[in-house]
């Protein structure tokens, strides 16, 4: 079975209620009729109801059983612009501009959750990570405990050669772009406590470099090794090693000639990559190269889950983020 019908399995198992504020947007109208039709998830959509009725007419879509709200003429508006004024007073916030802000689906949806109107939100089709991750540093936070929001990719590979089975998880890909040693160390921690929860494996995290254990010398590789040491010290109950060039982290025969002692290095399944430039093209190149699915991204750190999507995802990719999503308020709550 493959992992996204596991994890469909479990959301259906428990069934939680997912907010998409691009209610307006045809992907995410189709993929609100599949993931209603087997039972994933209850999804509300945002936006004008006259609009995403229509489209929904134009696309052949049922809608039937799927709350349609308008942050515009929601009854809900009051109440979340009081609470989240109450938020952010500290920070300058007005009444008079937080029901101004709530009329932005993000900020609404957002609001949604945090107010438990919805367990989980999911966007990105048509609107980038960081509007996104504003409303989602403002009203939700982070859980107690992490120091970072973060993100990974879970890549399901064709074969079972490398990971778990040919599963691994890649962060961060999506939010940090040039993280610290601190920084790194934590994205690492969450990345393999998902595995866990998530994945249902137990986590080897490689800490990717351009150098193995030593074997070249810059400032770079020097953070990836400062982050090992801090996430070995903070967890020693994981298994976390570094640095590691990525044919060391995967490949047997190559670990036993660079790093005969480490006890991650040639089967590692949580790769955490120095930074977001080489975590982005990394988990393209696999997705189109090796034909792998790839899953996300996956947010983690905030205190309930809301996830991004990539703005050219498919229909199908909104589903399965629903579902990872769905999942995460059962194991959140």
């Amino acid at each position: 079975m493959k992992f996204i019908e596991k994890i469909c399995k479990m959301a259906q198992a428990d069934k939680k209620t997912i907010v998409l504020p691009e209610g307006e947007e045809e992907r995410t109208i189709k993929a609100s009729e599949i993931i209603k039709n087997d039972s994933i998830a209850e999804v509300i959509l945002l936006g004008d109801k006259t609009v995403i009725n229509s489209k929904a007419k134009e696309l052949g879509v049922s809608l039937s059983g799927i709350e349609i709200v308008d942050p515009k003429t929601s009854e809900k508006t009051d109440v979340y612009a009081k609470a989240f004024y109450e938020l952010r007073k500290h920070k300058g916030m007005t009444l008079e501009k937080a029901a101004e802000t709530l009329q932005d689906p993000l900020y609404f949806g957002t609001m949604m959750v945090k107010m438990e109107g919805a367990d989980g939100l999911v966007s990105g089709a048509v609107h980038t990570t960081g509007d996104l991750l504003r409303p989602g540093m403002q009203i939700i936070k982070t859980a107690p405990g992490i120091k970072v929001v973060s993100s990974f990719f879970i890549m399901e590979l064709p074969t079972s050669e490398y990971g778990e089975d040919g599963l691994l998880l890649f962060a961060d890909c999506a939010v940090n772009p040039n993280p610290n040693a601190e920084e790194l160390a934590s994205i690492a921690i969450s990345t393999a406590e998902n595995a866990k929860a998530l994945c249902k494996f137990e986590p080897k995290v490689a800490m990717l470099s351009f150098s193995t254990m030593g074997s070249a010398k810059h400032e770079s590789v020097d953070k990836v090794s400062k982050a090992t040491e801090i996430a070995k010290n903070a967890r020693p109950d994981l298994q976390i090693d570094g640095e590691l060039q990525l044919d060391a982290a995967i490949v047997a025969s190559v670990a036993k000639q660079k790093a005969p002692s480490s006890n991650v290095a040639g089967k590692a399944n949580v790769l955490v990559f120095p930074d977001l430039q080489s975590g982005n093209i990394g988990y393209k190149l696999v997705q189109r190269f090796a034909g792998a699915a790839a899953i996300g991204p996956v947010c983690q750190g905030f205190a309930k889950p809301i996830n991004d999507l990539s703005r050219g995802c498919s229909v199908q990719d909104i589903v399965n983020v629903v579902a990872v999503t769905a999942v995460q308020a059962q194991i959140q709550k």
